[in-house]
Formats: C-alpha cells, sequence, structure tokens
C-alpha cells in the first residue's frame, strides 16, 4: 500500500528559500519544494528543502516535535514534493546562518524514482541525458542560474525598447513565401494548401515600420538547417527590431547600447548567478569594436587560409578572428551578393553588419532596401520571383520610409551571457534536427 499523500488544502506559501534570514528569526514562515537529502544524526534529523530560489536546512528534534510529523519522514524520499510550516532559527553553522524547526508538514508527492544524474553537486552528465528528462533537470542549480539570467535579459531587453519607444509586435509563425530565400523551411499544411514555419519576421516588420516607425519582437522562428553543431536549433528565440528614418550606422549604436545596458543589469541583478557560472564582473563593457569585412578578410590571410574576397568566412576563418577578437565586435560593410535581397548595396559592398562574440555570430542587420524597383531587381537577382512577394512589394507604393534593423538569436547570445558552451543548455526544451521530445 502506497503511503498516503496530503493535499495542498489551504496552505499557501509565505516565503522562498532564499528570502529567510536570520531577520526572521523567530517567526513562523511556511515553504514548499523538493527534498535534496535526509540526514539522521543522533536523535536529529537533517533535511535540505530546495525550490526556485534555493535551498533551506530544515531541523527536526525527534523528542520535540510532533510525532506525526516524525513518522511522516519515514515515508519521505529524496525528490519528494513537501509543503513545511516552521519556525525560523538562526544557526551560524548552517548554510545561509539559518534553519527551520519545523511544527507541520504536509507530503505532498512522494518521488518513486532517482533520476539518472545528480541533482546537486559537479558531477555532470552528457547533455542529452540531461535533456531527456527537462523538467528534473532544471532544478540543478546551475540551470536554475541560467533560466535566472534568461529571464533578467529579457527583463532587460523589454526595458530597453519601450524606454526607446519601440511598439512591441507579434507577427505571423505560418507564412505563405521564404523569407530569406534558400530551402531551409519546415513545410506544413495549413489547410488546403502549403505553407512554412517563419525563417524570421523580416518583411513583416518592414512593413510595421510604415505606421509604427519603431518595432521590436521577441518570439520563436524556424529554421530546418541540417546543422549539428553547439549552436544551431531548429526552433528559436529571436529578438527583431525594425526602424524608420535611421541606417546601419545607426541600428549599430542602438545594439552597443542594447549589449551594454543587458550586461551592466545582470551584474546588478544576477551577480550570484553570475558568479556561480563563473563570470566575473569586470565593469562596464567596453565599446564595441567594429571590424570592416575587407580587413576581416586580411587577417585571416595573414594567418595563411585559403579566402578570397567575397567569400562567407569557414569555422577555421571564425576562429581565427575569434582569437583576434575573443569578446564582442561587429564586422561589418559585408559584400552585397551574400546578403539577402533586402540589404541595401553601396557598389560591390552593402550597408550591413553582424555582431559577433569570438567566432560566433550573435546577431545580422543592416539598411533596408526602401526602392520598389530595386527590391524587384534583387529578387530576381537572388533567384526569387517577385509575384510571390506582391503582399510585400505592394506596401512600397504607399511612401515606405528609409529604414533598418536586425535580428538577434536570444539562445545565443545567452550562451555568452551564462558561460556555457553548448545553445541546448540555455534552452528550455531545445529542438535540433534529431531531438523532438520532450
Amino acid at each position: 500500500m502506497e503511503p498516503k499523500q496530503d493535499s495542498l488544502g489551504e496552505w499557501r506559501r509565505t516565503k522562498y528559500t532564499a528570502e529567510v534570514t536570520p531577520l526572521l528569526e523567530g517567526e513562523t514562515i511556511t515553504l514548499f519544494g523538493w527534498v535534496a537529502g535526509i540526514r539522521r544524526h543522533g536523535g536529529i534529523i537533517f533535511i535540505t528543502v530546495y525550490d526556485k530560489e534555493g535551498s533551506i536546512q530544515l531541523t527536526v528534534k525527534q523528542d520535540l516535535a510532533p510525532q506525526d510529523l516524525v513518522n511522516a519522514l519515514d515515508n519521505v524520499s529524496d525528490h519528494s514534493s513537501i509543503g513545511i510550516r516552521g519556525i525560523v532559527k538562526k544557526m551560524d553553522k548552517a548554510p545561509n546562518g539559518v534553519e527551520i524547526q519545523p511544527i507541520e508538514m504536509k507530503v505532498l508527492a512522494i518521488a518513486k524514482k532517482s533520476p539518472p544524474f545528480q541533482l546537486q553537486g559537479t558531477n555532470i552528465p552528457r547533455i542529452d541525458k540531461l535533456l531527456d528528462i527537462r523538467a528534473l533537470a532544471l532544478r540543478r542549480p546551475e540551470a536554475r542560474a541560467i533560466i535566472k539570467v534568461r529571464r533578467m535579459t529579457l527583463i532587460k531587453v523589454r526595458e530597453f525598447f519601450q524606454k526607446r519607444g519601440y511598439e512591441e509586435v507579434t507577427t505571423p509563425k505560418i507564412i505563405a513565401t521564404a523569407t530569406e530565400g534558400g530551402s531551409a523551411l519546415f513545410p506544413l499544411l495549413y489547410y488546403d494548401k502549403e505553407a512554412f514555419l517563419t525563417q524570421s519576421p523580416q518583411l513583416f516588420k518592414e512593413q510595421l515600420v510604415m505606421s509604427l516607425e519603431k518595432v521590436f519582437e521577441i518570439a520563436n522562428a524556424y529554421r530546418a538547417e541540417r546543422s549539428r553543431t553547439l549552436h544551431h536549433l531548429s526552433e528559436f528565440l529571436s529578438l527583431d527590431v525594425e526602424e524608420a528614418f535611421v541606417d546601419y550606422r545607426d541600428i549599430i549604436r542602438t545594439l552597443e547600447d542594447l549589449m551594454e545596458e543587458v550586461s551592466s543589469y545582470l551584474h546588478l541583478s544576477c551577480g550570484k548567478e553570475l558568479s556561480f557560472l563563473g563570470i566575473k564582473d569586470k565593469g562596464p563593457m567596453p565599446e564595441i569594436p567594429e571590424l570592416a569585412y575587407n580587413k576581416a578578410i586580411e587577417i585571416v590571410q595573414g594567418h595563411g587560409s585559403e579566402i578570397e574576397w567575397g567569400d562567407d568566412f569557414s569555422s577555421e576563418a571564425l576562429g581565427i578572428l575569434g582569437k583576434e577578437f575573443p569578446s564582442f565586435y561587429f564586422i561589418t560593410d559585408w559584400p552585397a551578393t551574400g546578403k539577402p535581397f533586402y540589404i541595401q548595396s553601396k557598389g560591390e559592398l552593402s550597408e550591413s553588419f553582424d555582431l559577433m562574440s569570438g567566432p560566433l555570430e550573435i546577431a545580422s542587420g543592416g539598411t533596408r532596401v526602401s526602392s520598389k524597383d530595386e527590391l524587384e531587381k534583387k529578387l530576381r537577382e537572388k533567384g526569387l520571383n517577385p509575384n510571390s512577394f506582391e503582399y510585400h512589394l505592394k506596401v512600397f507604393d504607399y511612401g515606405m520610409p528609409p529604414h533598418a534593423g536586425f535580428g538577434l538569436g536570444v539562445e545565443r547570445l545567452l550562451m555568452i551571457l551564462a558561460n556555457q558552451s553548448n545553445v541546448r543548455a540555455v534552452s528550455i526544451f531545445p529542438r535540433d534536427q534529431y531531438r523532438l521530445t520532450p
């Protein structure tokens, strides 16, 4: 017969573990969480309980505690979900200098299995094993630190753009035509016709500057790239920004300001988590250097790598540039032939940029084509049919202003901010070429 499990009833949390300090000495509080370990020493039972904010020690003196509470502990295993009502006591030897002396306990769910990996400690299994039971793996302190960095990053991003007068928008994720061209699309049946999951909200956000002028969106995008690398996802979170009456130089400055504000905010709001993840506060972010494409080619060629003007940078070439520029830097003024049809050209070059961190591309942007005739010409040059983009082109008949913007891969940025080498570690439920569950 299974041990009895309690109902929640009228119990509600009054404190998270991180909020319990010696200043609450003598107060009665209610905590909820999971059992991380039970240790018996003489007539005392020590229980470590953790929640989303941290952990705390419970100390049960068997000769003083209610007998039903002591008896209930016989059936509680590690990872079981419990509620505790107890008194806060200062205890210098306890973690955080405080412990809880329980007076009531509810056993809400008894764990029937032990996970195939440790939730505490530094013995970290392969990430695929963690992802197989992702909901449980997110209890690990490292994962909780990453999740907080993610949350605070998104809070700051939204605040940054809202303070600057940008409208937050949502655009369709089911589309009729490829945004970027190419074949990296996920097709689907939309009623009785073919449609695709969006690669980018690019064309929609360009249209929105016609009325809203300054827009941003934080939403999922999808790319069917058969890439099994440490920095590719098939479904990823994208920050997309577009603004009227500016060019790519203005957008570079906006993006640099965003990076500086996010970095400063994280060190203020997530100092403990960043330290746990091995990141030290080095003070204000220095100015992000710019590297023209032509100069980048010279650097790579100078290291003996075979690359010609007009080529994209290979993994080897990006590794060379990453050693020269180990932190954030911009590569600007790329050849026009390698950029999407909507990027403005200036002769053989384009008004474009990529934000890099070492060898990793974080964001890409530029000045957009605002002339309908030029856009139609570029579509044909890229082997695309302008008729397929008529829904977009017709907007240009009504006074499309000069505009510019960028798209940023949020998980890639989080890799850098949280000091992670695998993009799957910063995605809650990652999707790639080989993972569709959980």
